[in-house]
């Protein structure tokens, strides 16, 4: 259990784990009482029982420590305890009505009393300013790599689908304001897919002329058709010179960066199949003076 609001498709899965939690922990106690009672028959405390194995191998009847019992039922009682306190009976919530979300709440809370006024100082200074502060980047490469590192990499290098933040080239723009609207609001981007609308000859000129664009050797006969097919259905978002239209986010096909690789064959898939990528918001995450701090040091890897 989690401690979180959980909801049950009936009562009976409920009830279930409080049975058998609760009869789990009986059961233990019940054993211990059953093996540690003596019977009728059996030998006194420390004799031999009878049972001999390879001759010499003889059995007695030692009982367990009583500190050895004695832990055992404090186990269990800490047990009956904990479930009392906290949540782990079901949709019970315990006395203290403990959540996750709460503890989460609580920790958010602290850490902003302690460190906010840090963030708020920073936060007035503007962010081409403030890329020239060691100790602001040095709390700006933290929070990367907590936030945005399982996307962009450690290192900002990005990967097939996550644009590298070291280099100069944006969908959206570099500018400060541009990169902090892109943190707090996130991003969504979208190019359709062509796969049924255009043929498979027409998609391999526009494959070729595409290549072409960013200085690279094709066929020229094709080349040419597909400039036709890419002023056609293409330029609209990315331009009839093929630079792209960052109010969109749509890329810059003359350059040699490419978000999900340039090779004839992934050009060829992105325009039948199309790519949707969605960068997440984080304005109610991380709030905007962390955000603030963020955008400077991504600011400050291009600038390098």
């Amino acid at each position: 259990m989690t401690g979180t609001d959980v909801s049950f498709t009936s009562n009976f899965w409920n009830l279930w784990i409080i049975v058998l939690t609760l009869a789990n922990i009986f059961a233990c106690w019940w054993l211990i009482r059953w093996t540690a009672k003596p019977r009728h028959g059996e030998s006194a405390a420390g004799e031999v029982t009878g049972h001999t194995w390879d001759e010499t191998l003889a059995e007695y009847n030692n009982p367990l420590p009583r500190w050895w019992l004695w832990l055992f039922y404090l186990t269990m009682l800490f047990g009956l305890t904990y479930l009392a306190l906290y949540p782990g009976l079901g949709s019970y919530r315990g006395l203290l009505n403990w959540t996750q979300a709460s503890a989460y709440e609580q920790e958010v809370q602290a850490a902003d009393a302690k460190f906010g006024p840090l963030f708020k100082k920073y936060a007035a200074t503007p962010i081409e300013q403030l890329a020239n502060d060691p100790d602001a980047l040095r709390i700006g490469q933290r929070l990367f790599v907590n936030y945005c590192a399982g996307c962009h990499g450690s290192d900002a290098g990005g990967g097939p689908g996550f644009p590298n933040l070291r280099d100069k080239d944006w969908l959206y723009g570099g500018q400060p304001e541009t990169i902090l609207a892109s943190i707090l609001d996130g991003r969504t981007g979208s190019m359709p897919a062509w796969g049924q609308v255009l043929d498979g000859k027409s998609i391999d000129a526009v494959v070729a002329y595409i290549q072409t664009l960013s200085g690279r050797q094709a066929d020229a006969t094709l080349a040419s058709a597909g400039k036709t097919t890419f002023e056609t259905y293409c330029a609209a978002c990315h331009g009839a010179d093929g630079k792209g239209n960052p109010a969109l986010g749509a890329p810059n096909l003359t350059d040699k960066t490419w978000l999900y690789g340039g090779s004839p064959g992934v050009i060829r898939q992105s325009i039948i199949n199309g790519r949707s990528g969605r960068m997440p918001a984080h304005r109610d995450f991380l709030g905007e003076d962390k955000a603030h701090l963020l955008a400077t040091y991504v600011y400050s890897l291009s600038r390098k």
